[in-house]
């Protein structure tokens, strides 16, 4: 109670500060130390509608002070209205309120980085077409003024954003324009860590785990290097990497190093799991690592997309395993053997017979597989064709060496 009471009276000392009349260099310091104390306290007690409103009232006061410092200010303070769950709606309302204001004050330079801002939100709330409509008409404004910090920003959430769609090759092409940006400018850590897990995470989507793994070690680096939480994802990247490589054992090494005790947690335990039923081969312990370990497994999309293709992976082995010794068997005992639901066991046979994983056919009727012996294909045809192709080129090449001789000289007269 007593807290609660200190806050409030911190809150009414602060409030009485920034409305006082006294524009002195030494007020305005201090004005502005009140502002961002002011942010901390709102965001700390999830007063969104209080931080909004803060920052309407502090329009007058903008006007005098420099436009940086202005923008350092709103920037703050969007920043201390993210750290408030459930704000996304509060935080898109906020900039666009900023963004109509610098446009009235024609103060392009914080108008553009608002925006930036909001395609990130747009991105995170999944509205990806009004995203990429607002990034496509800022990065046009901004690469006419060569503004190459911003532009990498822009260009890191436009990847970002075309991945969500996963439309590839854009995000590959935004990435490279990002990097490229980034390599003519001083890249802050943190931005150079953003880039860098964006990397690898493409790099992954190309099954290029090895070229992945280094991308995520870099920006893991980075991220740890300014104490940022997201060195747990990225750390959480590495290890997925090397589960992808079918080096599980791998895994027990980074998480017994170093990196893994100094932040060690929820995320390295799920991995350990994963990476562990990996290993045994274990369908049962995947999906149980999976269940168990929801909230970092199957929640991150990056982790989500790829333990995917691993479990069935892991099916496609055990099934084949399963199935060697048999010409006919029941699809009953396959999916006892595996404890797993008849009818996913026979929608996976299927899948597993149309991709020519295996030969054979599915009885329903009789609720068996039949398995065909694997033939070696009969390359008479392709063989009869390469050697007919031949056969023209060595004609081709006759007939070439004939028009080159000319006509024979042997009946030509003879001069007297």
């Amino acid at each position: 109670m007593t807290e609660v009471t200190e806050q409030e009276q911190s809150i009414a000392e602060k409030e009485a500060l920034i409305a006082s009349d006294d524009n002195s260099d030494e007020a305005v310091k201090a004005k502005e130390q009140a502002i961002y104390q002011l942010g901390e306290l709102y965001a700390l007690r999830r007063e969104g509608d209080k931080l909004a409103a803060l920052l309407a009232s502090l329009r007058p006061f903008f006007a005098t002070i420099p436009k940086a410092r202005t923008a350092k200010v709103v920037r703050v303070l969007i920043d201390s209205m993210a750290k408030i769950p459930d704000s996304m709606s509060l935080q898109m309302s906020l900039c666009l309120e900023s963004i109509e204001w610098c446009k009235a004050e024609k103060r392009s330079f914080l108008r553009q980085r608002i925006q930036t801002r909001l395609a990130a939100l747009y991105l995170e709330s999944k509205q990806y077409t009004e995203g990429l409509s607002l990034l496509a008409d800022l990065q046009r404004e901004v690469k006419r003024l060569d503004d190459k910090p911003l532009l990498v920003e822009i260009n890191l959430v436009e990847s970002q954003t075309h991945y969500a769609l996963r439309n590839l090759p854009k995000a590959k092409a935004a990435l490279t324009a990002a990097r490229t940006a980034a390599n003519a400018i001083y890249c802050p850590p943190l931005l150079q860590a953003q880039i860098d897990v964006m990397a690898g995470t493409l790099h992954a989507e190309e099954k290029d785990f090895k070229t992945a793994f280094s991308y995520f070690y870099e920006s893991f680096e980075n991220f740890d290097s300014v104490s940022s939480k997201r060195a747990v994802d990225c750390l959480k990247y590495m290890l997925l990497c090397k589960i992808m490589m079918n080096a599980p054992e791998d895994v027990t090494a980074i998480i017994n190093g170093k990196p893994g005790i100094r932040h060690t947690g929820p995320a390295l335990e799920a991995m350990r799991a994963v990476a562990s039923a990996h290993q045994q081969r274990s369908l049962h312990d995947f999906q149980a690592a999976l269940d168990h370990h929801q909230s970092q497994l199957r929640a991150d999309p990056v982790v989500s997309r790829h333990l995917s293709s691993l479990y069935d992976l892991l099916m496609q082995e055990n099934i084949r395993r399963i199935i060697e010794p048999y010409s006919i068997v029941e699809i009953s005992h396959i999916a006892s053997l595996m404890k797993l639901p008849l009818e996913t066991i026979e929608a996976k046979l299927s899948q597993m017979i149309l991709d020519k994983k295996f030969r054979g056919i599915l009885d329903a009727g009789a609720g068996c597989l039949i398995v065909y012996a694997s033939q070696d294909a009969d390359t008479a045809y392709e063989l009869a064709l390469e050697t007919l192709n031949n056969m023209g080129c060595v004609v081709d090449a006759l007939h070439a060496k004939a028009q080159k001789l000319g006509p024979t000289t042997g009946n030509a007269p003879v001069k007297a």
